[in-house]
């Protein structure tokens, strides 16, 4: 029999992400030759409600035609992302409606999340004491609110065995086209990800699609010499050139920088230079070598080593993946 998904809909829900599990597990063909094209999944949408029409953030509502008693014969369920989740995502406790029809999940059944539907596996408890991921932007706010997971904000997905959880929106394709490679190997992945044209593995993590500007005081001592260090980046900086554009000790200016940004100056300068590199390679034809000297690294071997660690990529990989859509963006 073919592995039962159900992908729970909820008010409020994303379309493009309650159409990846459909598309990723709905389109899994076996490749056995007894059984050659037949289905590996059957994919059933529900709702917490009988069936009828489920909200959802754009101007359609989608006519959902099972309710949650599908929850109980699924092998996997998925919980999409939703932006009426209401004291899901203000308190962080099920209503009513939504704890009745998870309860309903069989022991064992695999948990999985697209997005912030994290928040409803958090909620429920699945997600107690295990690490787990959700959209870059709501990372902090998921980890205050859930203190007893253990949120990790820069990758794509994570897998728990028995519950999975992915980052925003695009990062379903990723988790779900993991799940297809963990169930049943390299090459029925690969397929259903050329079939859809997405790749099939995709390097990195969410750090590289966070823009994490430093803010600039109002009221800062460090100011002018941060301003001073911009200017510069393509040349070696030292911390008591710093100070001095400051006229403070050494010491004095590192306890103030901290106060005011948050880490050291040299964490700092190694922020902006990647931030520069960044820059350099989604709008320039310069190579990696001049990349690396006008971002103040040196060599591209420094600067691989430094991307590497900030973004989880290597510059080549950077540049192919955000060239195009830096140069077509006003």
């Amino acid at each position: 029999m073919p592995h039962r998904v159900a992908v729970l809909a909820l008010d409020g829900l994303l379309p493009f992400e309650l159409g990846i599990p459909a598309r990723i597990f709905g389109r899994s063909l076996d490749p056995a030759p007894g059984n050659k094209g037949g289905k590996l999944y059957e994919v059933v949408t529900c709702s917490v409600r009988p069936p009828g029409p489920v909200r959802t953030d754009s101007d359609y509502a989608i006519l959902v035609e099972h309710g949650p008693e599908a929850l109980a014969t699924a092998d996997t369920v998925v919980i999409p992302a939703s932006y009426e989740l209401g004291p899901v995502l203000e308190e962080g406790r099920l209503t009513e409606e939504l704890a009745a029809a998870l309860a309903l999940i069989r022991p064992g059944t695999r948990m999985v999340s697209i997005c912030t539907g994290s928040y409803v596996l958090a909620a429920a408890g699945y997600l107690d004491g295990r690490p787990a991921t959700t959209h870059w932007s709501s990372a902090d706010h998921f980890q205050r609110l859930f203190p007893q997971v253990r949120v990790d904000p820069d990758v794509l997905f994570i897998d728990d065995g028995d519950v999975l959880t992915s980052a925003g929106v695009a990062a379903g394709i990723d988790l779900c086209l993991h799940l297809v490679r963990r169930d049943h190997g390299s090459a029925v992945a690969n397929e259903i990800a050329r079939r859809t044209v997405v790749p099939p593995h995709r390097d990195g993590g969410q750090a590289q699609y966070i823009h994490r500007p430093v803010p600039e005081p109002q009221f800062a001592t460090t100011t002018a010499a941060r301003a001073w260090a911009l200017g510069r980046l393509d040349r070696p900086i030292l911390l008591r050139d710093m100070a001095r554009q400051e006229s403070m000790s050494v010491r004095t200016f590192t306890r103030r920088f901290r106060e005011e940004v948050g880490v050291s100056p040299g964490q700092w300068l190694t922020q902006q230079r990647v931030e520069r590199a960044r820059h350099l390679l989604e709008s320039s034809d310069l190579s990696i070598d001049q990349v690396a000297r006008d971002a103040g690294f040196g060599t591209a071997t420094s600067l691989r080593q430094h991307l590497q660690a900030a973004l989880g990529v290597p510059p080549t990989v950077y540049r192919r993946t955000f060239r195009r859509a830096s140069a077509d963006t006003p």
